[in-house]
C-alpha cells in the first residue's frame, strides 16, 4: 500500500531486476515515510482475521488517539488486495491510520473462506468486522470517537449491518451505493440480477433465508437508536443497486435515529454502480468522502493531496 505500480526488467539468467518505470505521485512523495503492516483480529469464534495498515510514521503516535479509516467489503469471494492508491494519502497525510479488513465472505484465504460469509453465515461477515474494529482499538490504534468506516455496494451493506449493530462503535461512516434492502429486492425476480444473487444471499422464498436475511437487512433492522454521522451515497442510474433503495434506507433513518449527527444522501444523477467516469471525477468523489469525514471528527482541511 505504500508503494506505486512500477514495471521492472528481470534477466531470468542473471536474476538481476531494474526498475524501468515508477507511477509518479505528486506532493513529495517518499515511500519511506510509510509504514506497511499485516495484523490479524481474534473472531468471536477463535478465527483469525487479517486486516492490512498503512500510516505515515511520522505522524502516527499510535496512543488511541490516531483518527483511522476502515474498509471492509467480504462478498462473491473477491479479494480486496493491500494495493497502492495515489488518493488514500490525502487522509494518510493528515495522520490517519488507514486499515482493510479482510473479513469472511472474501477470497482472501481461500475458498473456505468465502463460504463462511455468505448464505447463513453471512453475520460472519458483519461480526469480523466489529471485531476488526475492536481488535484495532484496544491496540490503541484509534479510539471510538476516531474511527471512521468505509464501504461500497455489498460493502454498503456491511456498513447498515454493522451501523444496526453496533452503532456506538463508530464516530462516522460512508456506505456507497449500499445494497441495504435485502429481502425485498431478493424477493422480486423481475429484476435482471436477483435470480443470480440467490446463490450468493439465498432465495427468500424459502422461509429459513427469508427470516435469516431479514434479521440482517439494513432497512429492516434501523432503530430508535442514536447513530454516527452518516454518508450515504448513490447513482440514478446504477443498475445493480437501484437507488431507491439507499433513499429508502436513509428515510427510515431519518425517521427513527435519536441523535443530532449528520445524515447526508448524496444521488449522482449522471452516474452507475461504479460512480462518475473519468479521473478527474473520481477524484472528486474521493475529495468529497474526506471532507464528509473531517468534517465529522472536526478536522480543518490542511496539508490536501488532492
Amino acid at each position: 500500500m505504500r508503494t506505486p505500480p512500477s514495471v521492472y526488467d528481470y534477466d531470468m539468467d542473471s536474476g538481476v531486476s531494474v526498475l524501468k518505470k515508477i507511477k509518479p505521485v505528486l506532493g513529495g512523495f517518499d515511500a519511506s515515510n510509510y509504514v506497511t503492516e499485516r495484523k490479524w483480529a481474534a473472531a468471536a469464534d477463535g478465527t483469525q482475521i487479517p486486516m492490512s495498515v498503512l500510516y505515515r510514521k511520522d505522524l502516527v503516535k499510535l496512543d488511541g488517539s490516531d483518527p483511522m479509516l476502515l474498509y471492509g467489503y467480504g462478498s462473491y469471494k473477491i479479494c480486496i488486495d493491500p494495493t497502492f492508491r495515489g488518493s488514500r494519502l490525502s487522509l494518510v497525510d493528515r495522520g490517519f491510520i488507514y486499515v482493510i479488513a479482510h473479513i469472511r465472505g472474501g477470497g482472501e484465504m481461500g475458498r473456505k473462506w468465502y463460504e463462511d460469509g455468505k448464505l447463513l453465515k453471512k453475520k460472519n461477515t458483519f461480526t469480523d468486522f466489529i471485531d476488526c474494529a475492536e481488535h484495532l482499538i484496544k491496540n490503541k490504534y484509534c479510539s471510538k470517537e476516531k474511527l471512521c468506516i468505509n464501504g461500497r455496494s455489498a460493502g454498503g451493506l456491511l456498513m447498515g449491518a454493522v451501523l444496526n449493530m453496533r452503532p456506538d462503535l463508530f464516530k462516522a461512516a460512508v456506505a456507497g451505493v449500499p445494497f441495504v434492502d435485502v429481502v425485498t429486492t431478493m424477493l422480486d425476480p423481475t429484476i435482471p440480477l436477483t435470480t443470480a444473487e440467490w446463490e450468493e444471499w439465498g432465495d427468500p422464498r424459502k422461509e429459513e433465508y427469508y427470516y435469516y436475511m431479514k434479521s440482517y437487512s439494513p432497512v429492516d433492522n434501523v432503530a430508535a437508536q442514536e447513530y454516527p454521522n452518516i454518508l450515504v451515497t448513490s447513482g440514478l442510474n446504477d443498475p445493480r443497486v437501484m437507488y431507491s433503495e439507499p433513499a429508502k434506507y436513509v428515510a427510515k433513518l431519518r425517521d427513527l435515529k435519536t441523535d443530532g449527527n449528520l445524515l447526508l444522501f448524496k444521488c449522482e444523477l449522471g452516474a452507475g454502480h461504479f460512480s462518475k467516469s473519468g479521473r478527474f471525477e473520481k477524484l472528486q468523489e474521493d475529495a468529497f468522502t474526506y471532507a464528509f469525514i473531517l468534517k465529522a471528527l472536526g478536522m480543518t482541511p490542511k496539508m490536501a493531496s488532492l
